[in-house]
């Protein structure tokens, strides 16, 4: 059995991700859908079992914050945010959440237990700063299972805006500020002299994840101890 494993479309479903998409028995999707017409899309080509993300509003109170369920011979969590994840982990064959847009995969060993695969598949909708764009597909036959990385490639359009790392810190200091004064990004980018691209994705973080701090968006942004 194929399934698809997938997070953070936020209102994108990319060609490359329906085509990895193909053949699955189910599609599991982390949140921060961003609309009804993916899901939509998604159910066309296989059953669906989604949570709700943080960017998933009024459209989207049907969907649960959690699932707890057995698919495939095996139990599955799936949450959106990895703080919101129950502490005992041990029940479960494969735990998911997304937000990040990282992805990650970790297999933690329960004492005295089976194994429990800790799993981000990534985003694969709009590309976030320097994140790879990603999802999952796991396959199960008589002998197990296996989860892999699928890597989507990018278009030129999406390269990563050049960031200044001797001096993010600042930029993203003096963009929350112009953000607050209710500058728009087009604005903010000519009066700062920076990459509009760059400008946007970190107002859009700023925006969604309301009291974050500096440090905070740099994190999402996965520069935090990179630079």
């Amino acid at each position: 059995m194929k399934i698809g494993i997938l997070s953070d479309t936020h209102d994108l479903l990319r060609p490359e991700v329906i085509d990895a998409l193909q053949g699955c028995s189910f599609i599991l999707h982390g949140g921060d859908i961003s609309s009804r017409k993916i899901l939509d899309r998604l159910e066309e080509i296989a059953p669906v079992k989604a949570v709700r993300g943080n960017n998933d509003k009024e459209w989207a109170e049907h969907l649960p914050a959690f699932l707890d369920f057995e698919l495939a011979g095996l139990r599955i969590y799936m949450t959106h945010r990895k703080k919101d994840l129950p502490a005992d982990l041990s029940p479960y064959d494969l735990v998911i959440y997304g937000h990040s847009h990282q992805y990650a995969s970790a297999w933690l060993d329960q004492a005295g237990k089976h194994r429990t695969l800790l799993l981000n598949p990534g985003s694969c909708g709009p590309r976030r700063f320097i994140h790879p764009i990603t999802m999952a597909v796991l396959r199960t036959d008589p002998d197990g299972w296996v989860v892999k990385q699928v890597n989507i490639p990018h278009t030129a359009r999406e390269k990563a805006p050049k960031i200044d790392g001797s001096d993010i810190h600042r930029q993203i200091e003096v963009i929350v500020k112009d953000t607050q004064k209710g500058l728009s990004v087009q604005s903010i980018a000519e009066k700062r002299g920076l990459d509009p691209a760059l400008v946007e994705q970190i107002v859009r973080l700023y925006v969604t994840h309301p009291g974050v701090s500096t440090e905070g968006i740099m994190t999402k942004m996965g520069l935090l101890g990179k630079l």
